[in-house]
């Protein structure tokens, strides 16, 4: 038991203080859940070099909307929490672009930026709000499983979105609900939302109440905030 415990505290102290962050509206990284990521712009390959020669640990952050601050879109205004991981897959490609894969360790709250020393962000992260980010949350119990689940395949024909239907159907309600919540196309404030969410049932209740709010929308041709259909395949 002992040593379990000590793992543990391992665990917990081995996540930064400092951490680079890489903006990117309408993306989620969860804990657990791996997110393929594309590098091409030269900040970011920076920081992807500078974190394979470190710790690999990447925080993903999604930008605000404008608030007439007057902050240029190079240096928007973030929300004060993301999702951090570490890099577990690294390719470099011919042209030079870094295709990675994180998989994702804990959310984290910003407790300030750091001042710029390098071409990309740096934050000093308070990661003890989500201490229990460390441990695998595979059960959802009081989730609505079946509401989630008819509401959802409604939502996917309507949309015309490609999904191995037998697959959903036979995924775990927990790492189903992390899923869904970083692959559907919900806008940045949703996506906020299904982030900040204390747990796994408020996740899943989040998320059934977006998909029931977006299956109106498009049965009425309202349409919503989703994005490109084409751009998003569930597997």
């Amino acid at each position: 038991m002992t040593g379990d415990r000590d793992q543990e505290e391992g665990s917990a102290e081995a996540l930064p203080a400092r951490i680079p962050i890489f903006p990117l509206s309408g993306v989620l990284l969860l804990p657990h859940a791996k997110l393929p990521l594309n590098i091409f712009e030269p900040r970011y390959l920076d920081m992807i070099r500078d974190a394979m020669a470190g710790d690999r640990i990447i925080g993903m952050i999604q930008p605000l909307k404008s608030d007439g601050s007057g902050a240029s879109e190079a240096n928007p205004v973030l929300y004060d929490i993301g999702g951090a991981g570490r890099i577990t897959s690294f390719e470099e490609t011919e042209d030079n672009r870094f295709l990675i894969t994180l998989t994702g360790l804990s959310r984290f709250a910003v407790i300030e930026e750091l001042p710029a020393t390098t071409r990309y962000r740096q934050v000093v992260a308070d990661w003890d709000r989500f201490a229990a980010d460390r441990w695998a949350e595979d059960e959802a119990p009081g989730v609505d499983r079946n509401r989630l689940l008819t509401a959802l395949r409604a939502y996917l024909e309507l949309a015309q979105i490609p999904a191995e239907w037998e697959a959903i159907a036979k995924a775990e309600t927990g790492p189903l609900i992390t899923s869904l919540a970083m692959i559907c196309p919900f806008g940045a404030a949703e996506k906020q939302a299904l982030l900040e969410a204390h747990d796994l049932y408020e996740r899943g209740r989040i998320m059934t109440a977006l998909v029931e709010m977006s299956l109106l929308q498009r049965a009425s041709g309202g349409g919503g905030e989703d994005q490109d259909d084409d751009d998003h395949r569930i597997h």
